[in-house]
């Protein structure tokens, strides 16, 4: 693998060394440097560090850049103290190709960004719909900022489980069952395998359900004997009945074929061994609560098991508990939460739990948190973090629904957007084929909907625009895309010409812009997966496409004024290319090459 030292380590380095050398016990002391616009970075440390040596912070600094070599071709160009004590740094236009061309020449296709030398084990549990149930646009957040998680933490080097902890158990499948028994063939069809999954059974497969679970629920709500049936079929499920669970696996079986084919929509891999519903772990559930009643961290309050905590207290003021298993003996979502905790870090060994769940639930995983920690199941070795996210709203800023007041279907809302996609291509294309607007289209139009979630910070609540979403200007993906299929375009005119990088020769202020925001690709990506924060990402590769926009319009590629120049502008051209597309697949979006 090869890493590259990015420009902002280098000046960091050099900084420390020239610290050091000005005040050896500042050895260590970090220059606070960060990007500017009065230079290409300016350090802050020194003011800290001069106020706690009661030193002159300008008097320090001008010590500090004597021992830092400038010119020479090196890293830095200039250095000047600024203000109080800061220190204003300019590095050299050679430094910055040479930088790039190290992260060009990966022969991984990584543009240098390191793996983590010490991964942990990261279990992400997202994209959780239910069985029988239609997928709407609820769903689209965990899938969408779980999916690109995920793809960070990977590509960082960290070993990830995925976990889809769909609902697949509960009191009405004994319905749906009974149902099933008495009304078989309902679910028979031709698309039973869900490895040959497309649109159309995806579809056949919803509609079977949705009908049966329509049927069902209208004769048991108007059929007193038939919901006698359906009570005592819970019983049987919960009891492990051989003929219940089987008709029961053909619910799931159903809905996966479903599962699957809107993941497929959505440009989602999405693998059957990493569906773990929260039947996966019933066998765990009364050893989860003898556990927890012995060694006291849940007790019992009138015939149910609880556990309490001090802050967390009802409108009345009186605690209101985690309810592990009801008085009846049920087990609550709590049981299997905390099944699914033992499972994942005593047989998966994971170090790290990550749940990318709705904000709404945040009290819930709080306390079931706080149980297995008092449990011992979590501790400084194995720590659990909610991702929560907020809500996707309408134009009116209420949650999201149809004109008729309905839950709005997630496959409607793709739909309409790729609709609205292929109409921006069609518009635009000039050489492409109905074939290739109808695949750009789903590439444009899937890309908004992933983008627009995206790029918000994953807690706050954000509108859902479709009009914005597919336009050409602002802070999208398709302006994203457009300017990586430009490159392309300008990069098959140069013909014969390759991109080459040439160190030797002076950049345009654009030029340098673009290059040193290429070269904080890897620093981006890291901070983005440490922090599990894809909107990061999103605002880093929004600033390089507007950053390549301005060295478009200000420095010419193929016209520039000698061949040496062309090629070194072509070389940006590539390695910006190349940062859009890995970028953008993190973001889990599609990078066409024509538009």
């Amino acid at each position: 693998m090869t890493s590259v030292t990015s420009l902002s380590d280098s000046v960091q380095q050099h900084l420390s060394s020239a610290l050091s050398a000005a005040l050896p016990q500042a050895a260590g002391a970090d220059p606070l440097l960060r990007r500017s616009d009065r230079a290409d970075y300016q350090a802050n440390g020194i003011l800290a560090l001069a106020k706690k040596e009661k030193a002159n912070p300008r008097e320090l600094a001008t010590q500090v850049v004597s021992h830092i070599v400038t010119g020479g071709g090196e890293v830095i160009a200039d250095v000047e103290v600024s203000g109080p004590g800061f220190l204003n740094i300019t590095v050299t236009d050679g430094a910055i190709v040479r930088n790039l061309a190290a992260r060009a020449a990966d022969p991984e296709g990584r543009l240098g960004v390191p793996r983590a030398e010490r991964p942990g084990t990261t279990v992400v549990d997202y994209a959780q719909p239910n069985v029988a149930k239609e997928m709407h646009v609820g769903h689209l957040r965990s899938a969408v900022i779980g999916d690109s998680v995920v793809q960070l933490l990977e590509f960082t080097g960290e070993n990830v489980v995925r976990r889809h902890h769909i609902g697949d158990w509960g009191t009405q499948f004994g319905m749906l069952i009974q149902y099933l028994d008495e009304h078989p063939g309902e679910l028979d069809h031709q698309a039973s395998e869900v490895s040959e999954v497309s649109e159309a059974s995806g579809q056949e497969a919803m509609s079977n359900l949705d009908r049966l679970y329509k049927a069902a629920r209208a004769l048991f709500d108007s059929d007193k004997e038939f919901g006698t049936r359906a009570r005592r079929r819970v019983v049987d499920l919960q009891a492990g009945d051989a003929h219940t669970l089987a008709t029961w696996q053909k619910f799931v079986d159903e809905s996966k074929i479903y599962f699957f084919s809107v993941f497929d929509k959505l440009d989602m891999e999405i693998q059957d061994e990493d569906i773990v519903g929260e039947s996966g772990y019933n066998d765990m559930l009364a050893e989860t609560c003898r556990l927890l009643e012995e060694s006291g961290v849940a007790v019992r309050s009138e015939g149910a098991l609880c556990v309490f905590f001090d802050d967390v207290k009802g409108p009345d003021g009186n605690p209101v508990p985690l309810i592990v298993q009801k008085s009846d003996g049920g087990y609550g979502y709590a049981a299997t939460d905390l099944s699914a905790i033992r499972d994942r870090v005593f047989r998966l060994k994971a170090s790290t739990l990550l749940y990318v769940v709705d904000a709404r639930q945040s009290l819930h995983f709080k306390m079931v948190f706080e149980t297995a920690r008092r449990a011992g199941w979590l501790g400084e070795d194995v720590t659990a973090h909610q991702l929560a996210f907020g809500t996707v709203l309408g134009a009116d800023g209420k949650p999201f629904k149809t004109r008729e007041g309905e839950t709005v279907r997630l496959v409607d809302l793709l739909d309409e957007a790729v609709e609205r996609a292929a109409a921006v291509v069609r518009e635009k294309a000039r050489e492409l084929s109905e074939a290739e607007i109808t695949e750009r289209g789903a590439q444009l139009g899937i890309g908004a909907v992933k983008y627009a979630d995206l790029s918000t910070s994953a807690n706050r609540d954000y509108k859902f625009d479709l009009d914005q979403m597919v336009s050409l200007n602002g802070d999208t993906s398709v302006y994203l895309q457009y300017a990586y299929a430009r490159i392309q375009s300008i990069l098959r005119k140069a013909g014969d010409v390759a991109p080459a990088a040439h160190p030797e020769l002076e950049l345009a202020p654009a030029e340098r812009a673009l290059g040193l925001h290429v070269d904080a690709f890897a620093e981006t990506v890291a901070d983005a997966a440490a922090e599990y924060a894809p909107h990061k990402l999103t605002a880093y590769l929004y600033q390089l496409a507007s950053l390549y926009t301005t060295f478009y319009d200000k420095c010419p590629v193929l016209k520039a004024e000698s061949p040496a120049q062309v090629e070194n502008r072509l070389f940006l051209c590539d390695v910006t290319a190349r940062t859009l597309h890995r970028g953008m697949a993190l973001l889990g979006i599609r990078t066409p090459e024509r538009l």
